[in-house]
């Protein structure tokens, strides 16, 4: 538990001076995040029977949208065309590599590189503290309402200590939190705010979920032990990947 705690206090205050600062210390982060990611990924699924990711792709895929950044052209799509036409072409020139495969594979660039590449499209803007403060305040909310209040479980095949109490205390925890926030910082839209807290909210809680379906499919407890007691990148970001395009798509188009 010390380890736990100490860990994740160096955590947070890296990720705050990360944010805080910015630029291309923030950029290279996330990009370091998204290549352990595409390898947290790729061992838990190799420990499914008969499923072999191409991991190559996926971290070219995780270095093109990094580049993607230093471009003046919106090349995002073409990039994501490159990748998809490329891992089908491997289904005919590899003998080795069957549909699964190639499934899994664009299954975990789209899941990891791609979700993780919207964190750069929010870099040096105050709209990224969303994304932070919303997936915690609804992993605080949820676990302590669970813990306090919590009797029927939510999907109890796939986190057994997981509430429907704690996860709509995540909810209404989130919104308190993200409507006072977004007052500090100037925003005025309340409905907005409220909409995007409660959807943020519920897919932060999705993001949970996805990565223990993922985790328990493949026998595992943690993708890595990147940090003492917290475990790997897609433990500590399953919520945050969720997260970061829900909070760029809304505030660039509905806020």
């Amino acid at each position: 538990m010390k380890s736990r705690i100490i860990s994740g206090l160096i955590g947070l205050a890296l990720l705050i001076t990360i944010v805080m600062n910015g630029g291309i210390i923030f950029d290279l982060s996330v990009l370091l995040l998204s290549l352990v990611g595409v390898y947290e990924f790729n061992k838990a699924i190799r420990k499914i029977e008969n499923i072999n990711p191409i991991s190559w792709i996926n971290y070219a895929l995780a270095i093109g949208l990094f580049l993607l950044n230093f471009t003046k052209n919106n090349i995002l799509g073409f990039i994501l065309f490159l990748y998809l036409i490329i891992s089908l072409c491997l289904l005919v020139l590899k003998s080795e590599y069957n549909v699964k495969d190639i499934s899994i594979t664009i299954f975990g660039g789209l899941y990891v590189p791609f979700f993780f590449y919207h964190m750069y499209l929010l870099n040096d803007n105050v709209y990224i503290w969303l994304v932070f403060i919303g997936a915690f305040a609804t992993d605080t909310f949820a676990y302590f309402t669970g813990m306090t209040l919590g009797k029927k479980k939510l999907c109890p095949e796939i986190s057994p200590k997981k509430t429907v109490e704690g996860s709509i205390g995540g909810i209404i925890g989130t919104l308190v939190v993200m409507i006072i926030f977004s007052r500090k910082i100037g925003i005025d839209n309340i409905i907005g705010i409220s909409i995007l807290s409660i959807i943020l909210s519920i897919m932060a809680q999705m993001g949970d979920l996805t990565a223990s379906t993922i985790k328990r499919s493949s026998g595992i407890k943690d993708y890595g032990n990147l940090m003492p007691g917290h475990g790997g990148v897609l433990d500590r970001f399953d919520s945050i990947l969720f997260v970061t395009p829900i909070v760029y798509y809304y505030i660039t188009y509905m806020l």
